[in-house]
């Protein structure tokens, strides 16, 4: 690995954890600045996305995912995966991106001032996005991308559930259904019907008042973001031949998750010609790619819930942590981030905070 080029200081800011727990365990400590190797991309953090994957991590949940995390502790001591800033060093080895260049994508760390990643794991910013929009999109995005056109095999015409609309992955969901001409039905809570009726959805269930499991419709296409009813149940809202993927990840069970459940739905969806879809999102760049291009068309836009300083890095993880985010909780880095958010036309449900 080799060093980038030197910038005055050696060391940078980050949000780091020595051992598993909750959001208490993150502390702001002075680390050293990130190397970057031959096809890696040194980022100026401006912006991170949280996800329930960072805080999964930072409990140390499922237990049974310890010894890819860490036995005892992590691994990799800083949280954060999706990124979005700009480029500040090059490997000699990357050709699509050079200092100064505005990027989204993931890495390892991006809880930093600093983060290093693949030149592959990096795409340009979309143009009509803040830095916050922008690293809200990375992971939520491409498992709805993926979940939506690969595993749903969604089309125009088709009748589209997404159970959970409004949270990080499922306000990506419904507008990724949407262009591609599926008419979409969104479940969630009474706070949340004008948010998804907003982003497109043409019938919107507040769960709080109806059952969609029991209205008699049939769906071509069940994205279940939440887990909040019986495989049973989900099956008799699919069409004859319709596609469910079961997302919600249980971390009640500490051990497990939510691998019981689909091991039952393994099993249930063995007879009959209903599918089971069941993948882990593989981050691939065609897909940021498409992202982009989606955002860039203005037939996506990300929804934001709160915006949190650095310094306020635990109490982002909890907010993500509670289960009832309305869209992305994202961590404003830089304050160069800020000044771009009054200039572009935000989703945003509730007030972005002030960051000081």
């Amino acid at each position: 690995r080799q060093n980038p080029p030197p910038d005055g200081a050696n060391t940078v800011k980050a949000m780091v954890q020595e051992h598993y727990g909750s959001a208490e365990v993150l502390e702001t400590r002075e680390v050293d600045k990130p190397q970057v190797g031959d096809n890696e991309v040194l980022v100026r953090v401006r912006a991170a996305g949280v996800n329930l994957s960072d805080w999964a991590i930072m409990s140390g949940l499922p237990y049974i995912a310890r010894p890819v995390y860490g036995l005892r502790k992590p691994k990799n001591g800083v949280r954060g995966t999706d990124v979005a800033g700009q480029v500040e060093a090059v490997g000699t080895g990357v050709t699509r991106f050079k200092a100064g260049d505005d990027v989204f994508g993931w890495c390892d760390g991006s809880f930093a001032d600093y983060a290093a990643a693949s030149e592959d794991a990096l795409a340009p910013k979309p143009a009509n996005l803040t830095f916050e929009q922008a690293a809200s999109v990375p992971m939520a995005g491409l498992v709805a991308l993926q979940a939506v056109r690969d595993h749903g095999k969604v089309h125009a015409g088709q009748k589209v559930l997404i159970n959970g609309a409004s949270g990080g992955i499922g306000t990506f969901a419904v507008q990724i259904a949407k262009s591609f001409g599926a008419e979409v039905t969104g479940v969630c809570s009474t706070r949340n019907v004008e948010l998804v009726r907003s982003i497109g959805a043409d019938h919107v269930i507040d769960y709080t008042r109806e059952d969609f499991t029991l209205s008699g419709q049939r769906y071509d296409f069940i994205l279940d973001n939440v887990s909040n009813h019986s495989l049973s149940d989900l099956r008799r809202a699919l069409t004859p031949t319709g596609v469910l993927i079961p997302n919600a990840g249980n971390f009640g069970n500490h051990w497990f998750a939510s691998a019981g459940r689909l091991l039952r739905a393994a099993v249930l969806f063995r007879f009959g010609s209903q599918t089971l879809g069941r993948f882990l999102v593989s981050p691939k760049l065609e897909d940021l790619v498409a992202l982009k291009e989606l955002i860039e068309a203005g037939k996506v836009t990300p929804v934001i819930d709160h915006t949190y300083p650095l310094s306020e890095t635990a109490q982002a993880m909890g907010h993500v942590g509670g289960g009832h985010s309305r869209g992305k909780v994202v961590i404003t880095v830089s304050r160069a981030a800020i000044g771009a958010l009054a200039s572009v036309d935000t989703m945003t449900p509730v007030p972005v905070r002030a960051v000081a």
